[in-house]
């Protein structure tokens, strides 16, 4: 954080100087971006007496006005004042969950391997405090933070850590998983999964086809990852990974899984629930959404005794569905803005329930857009019909028949269009009635009859939790975009990203705040580095009332006041 200083010119030529309080926050390129936090006004007519104020105000939260920026003990120089409160609660909650015994437990002690478990602590801790690139954090340790063990670290150490991860993948996910749910009491009944993309930055002559990577692992097979797909980001220019993510109904990630980008999300179900079954979780209830329930999947699902609920396409055109959702019945209210009835379809082995759900505000959001769309058609209808019966030469009946096909081709407005056997466009008002049917509504299936139709419904609008873990693994965490090439390095990227939602996750649950406000009050925690010539001592800095109300919360103990002490 720094005072930045602008210059402008008044429009009678004189020129002022502005001055405001700032900090560098990097942009998803990695390139340090100047954000103003507060503007102080015009340097000629600044409050000075108030910033001195501030300053002594300062002085005291960092322990009076010898603390550790307005002057040093007597006898020694104040050499730096790193953060340590957000690197020792990572670091505590990393020793709770058990994950640098496990890592540490794989690696032993072979050539090479000591400082192994350290390496990956260092590149979770960064993307649990300052998400950036693995060259950034080697500045970045010693330099900005404080992280036990860890003088310094090269970008070799850390890329073999990143080797050796996936060595320990398997055991470490499953060593969190059981220490997790132990610490917290998690209820492991109902996992909730779905996948996302993430894309890859490449250079301009990178090949960007699904054949070929010249940095593909051996044995991996050519473009094993990195393939153009299906982009949830929205860029289908880009080659990307698909990324599976299962989350408990308190929102802790339980494992995540890496595929090609290319992946379809029918083809990952079978491996997801062997996988998990493998950890005893055979008997659990699996919620996904519409895009894993085709009928191999909900097979799947099923087996080793094991339950789902799965949400359906409404517009699929199954006759299990059509039969769901043409059946008369009464609906039940369950919370504001959803009502639910059920339906069985079938009869014998062949019987699929169904929980028909209906949001009456999100009705009302469908009708509006429906409304605004179709007006929007009866313009361009309108206008084309006007050119059609103005057109007199062939160049406007060619515009004519441009402006046809833009409208037939659209996105979202061609579905309330038909064709007629002359070629004009009208509206469709069978597709339009039929719309109306579905305003608000979705459309559930579960195979277990012990649960409740409301229990079905409030159980499925818990896969938000994915949602938002997702949301965090490309916000918070900074997933992407992703500039590695091995098939190894952007599993081992994936799975670090994984341990630090898991730690922020676990943090957000104790405190029952946001990861961010957890971060900024720890981020004002911290060490100070004193040198003389008799020798050198570090102090933390005295912790406030709420940050000891964090620590408590979190269940770990409070930094040391006094660290290291050296004498000369």
């Amino acid at each position: 954080m720094y005072v930045r200083t602008t210059t402008r010119r008044t429009n009678g030529g004189e020129t002022v100087r502005y001055l405001a309080l700032a900090h560098n926050e990097r942009n998803e390129r990695g390139v340090p971006v100047a954000k103003v936090i507060h503007n102080l006004g015009r340097e000629d007519l600044l409050d000075r007496d108030a910033l001195v104020r501030l300053v002594r105000s300062i002085q005291r939260f960092l322990g009076g006005e010898d603390g550790l920026r307005a002057g040093a003990p007597h006898g020694f120089d104040f050499v730096a004042a790193p953060e340590c409160g957000g690197p020792h609660v990572v670091g505590e909650l990393w020793a709770q969950l058990g994950i640098g015994k496990a890592i540490a437990r794989v690696a032993g002690s072979g050539r090479g391997r000591s400082g192994v478990e350290r390496a990956i602590f260092t590149m979770v801790c960064q993307r649990c405090l300052e998400p950036s690139s693995k060259l950034e954090a080697t500045r970045w340790v010693g330099r900005d933070v404080v992280i036990d063990g860890v003088e310094e670290v090269s970008d070799d150490q850390l890329y073999r850590a990143m080797d050796f991860l996936l060595d320990c993948a398997e055991r470490v996910q499953e060593s969190v998983f059981f220490s997790v749910a132990s610490l917290l009491n998690l209820e492991v009944d109902i996992v909730f999964f779905d996948t996302t993309s993430t894309y890859f930055e490449v250079d301009v002559d990178d090949p960007l086809d699904n054949t070929h990577d010249e940095a593909a692992a051996p044995g991996a097979g050519a473009g094993s990852l990195r393939r153009l797909g299906h982009s949830k980001d929205h860029r289908p220019d880009l080659p990307q990974v698909v990324i599976g993510l299962a989350v408990t109904r308190e929102g802790i990630p339980v494992r995540c899984w890496v595929w090609p980008g290319n992946t379809n999300d029918q083809t990952v179900v079978a491996e997801v629930k062997r996988d998990l079954t493998g950890w005893r979780l055979g008997r659990a209830i699996y919620v996904v959404d519409s895009g894993f329930s085709g009928q191999a999947n909900l097979r799947h699902l099923r087996s080793a005794g094991g339950h789902y609920i799965a949400g359906m396409k409404l517009r699929s055109g199954m006759a299990e569905t059509e039969q769901a959702l043409s059946r008369p019945g009464r609906y039940r209210e369950v919370a504001d803005n959803l009502r639910v009835k059920e339906v069985n379809v079938g009869d014998g082995d062949a019987a699929q329930r169904f929980i028909v759900c209906h949001n009456p505000a999100e009705a009302e959001r469908d009708r509006l857009r429906r409304d605004q769309r179709i007006a929007r058609i009866q313009t361009e209808l309108a206008r084309l019909k006007l050119q059609r019966e103005r057109a007199k030469s062939k160049t406007d009946r060619a515009a004519h028949q441009r402006g046809e096909c833009a409208l037939r081709d659209h996105k979202t407005l061609s579905r309330y269009l038909r064709q007629t056997k002359t070629g004009r466009l009208v509206l469709d008002r069978d597709t339009i009635r039929a719309e109306q049917r579905l305003d608000g509504k979705y459309l559930l299936t579960t195979s277990d009859p012990s649960l409740s139709a409301e229990d079905v419904a409030l159980g499925y609008k818990q896969l938000l939790e994915a949602a938002r873990s997702f949301r965090d693994l490309k916000g918070t965490l900074a997933l992407r975009a992703v500039f590695h090439r091995k098939d190894e390095r952007i599993h081992a990227h994936v799975l670090i990203c994984f341990l630090a939602l898991v730690i922020i996750r676990v943090a957000e649950t104790r405190t029952d705040q946001t990861w961010r406000t957890v971060r900024a009050e720890l981020g004002q925690i911290r060490q100070g580095h004193f040198r003389s010539h008799d020798g050198e001592f570090t102090q933390t800095t005295e912790l406030t009332a709420r940050q000891r109300e964090l620590h408590t919360q979190l269940g770990i103990p409070e930094p040391p006041r006094f660290g290291r002490i050296s004498p000369a």
